[in-house]
């Protein structure tokens, strides 16, 4: 097979994350601004993992670091087709650019394809700019504008 990109002639191995990862998971999340840390998303890790409908791979490069996750969900709603929602992608910064983060899509839709699910949805903050480049250059089309709302239950 031939190598295409600078992240596959690094050699980075998209995997299941594992529990040990959560330090690096932690500040890979802190990158996107959603402040966190280890502790909480070991918590996290714990609840999500026995869901059959949610994975999370990580972008290990040959030392062991990892240089990026991508966190997917499957939505089965009775309003639309099956689904795979990526409800999170980073990579981080010195490996931006390398190939890591199409990798890291690549590996969703496949996993998305393997679920019966033939739509990967995305959600990112107006303010990235890169990343809606970075969307519409692997063939995501944008598809509409809308807020988001919340309410903290106590």
């Amino acid at each position: 097979m031939e190598k295409n990109s600078p992240a596959d002639r690094l050699d980075v191995r998209i995997r299941v994350a594992r529990i040990e990862d959560c330090a690096s998971l932690a500040q890979l999340t802190n990158e996107l601004d959603h402040p966190t840390i280890p502790e909480l998303v070991s918590e996290r890790f714990k609840a999500a993992f026995p869901e059959s409908n949610y994975a999370l791979f990580v972008a290990e490069l040959p030392s062991g670091e990892l240089a990026g996750f991508i966190e997917l969900v499957v939505e089965r709603l009775i309003d639309a087709e099956p689904r795979v929602d990526v409800a999170g992608l980073v990579v981080s910064e010195p490996s931006r650019g390398l190939g890591i983060g199409r990798m890291l899509m690549d590996h969703a839709e496949r996993w998305a394809i393997e679920r019966g699910c033939h739509i990967v949805l995305l959600r990112t903050n107006l303010k990235r700019a890169g990343a809606h480049a970075f969307y519409e250059q692997i063939g995501y089309e944008h598809i509409k504008t809308q807020k988001t709302f919340r309410k903290i239950l106590a």
